[in-house]
């Protein structure tokens, strides 16, 4: 199953570290087969407030995701993101292409169903 990595980055500040850390953040990616899907892109707000920035970067499957944020390579050029950049990264998994909202809203009517019975 596909997994993403969602970076929301927030207080950014221009330093030579962040220019050198996006130069060389491709490289330790490859190895994993990973892609960026948004990187940076203009954020419109519809609902709620996003103050910053959005990074979604795409994985084959979470082994190959979490191996690539403890791989030595990527460590060694995390800090030069995260002592300029204020955020949070976080993994999910996608859903596959079969995936039906109405089937996960029947799951979730009848879990509430069982809870209510037991009240």
């Amino acid at each position: 199953m596909t997994v993403y990595a969602l970076a929301h980055l927030r207080d950014r500040s221009p330093h030579p570290d962040i220019v050198e850390y996006l130069e060389r953040i491709q490289a330790t990616l490859d190895p994993y087969h990973a892609r960026f899907v948004i990187h940076g892109a203009p954020v419109e707000v519809v609902e709620g407030t996003w103050p910053g920035s959005v990074v979604l970067i795409e994985f084959p499957d979470v082994v190959r995701a979490r191996e690539w944020y403890a791989s030595p390579a990527y460590q060694d050029i995390l800090p030069l993101r995260t002592d300029h950049i204020e955020g949070d990264v976080v993994l999910l998994e996608g859903v596959g292409p079969d995936y039906d909202p109405v089937e996960r809203a029947a799951k979730l009517r009848a879990a509430d169903a069982g809870y209510s019975a037991e009240v």
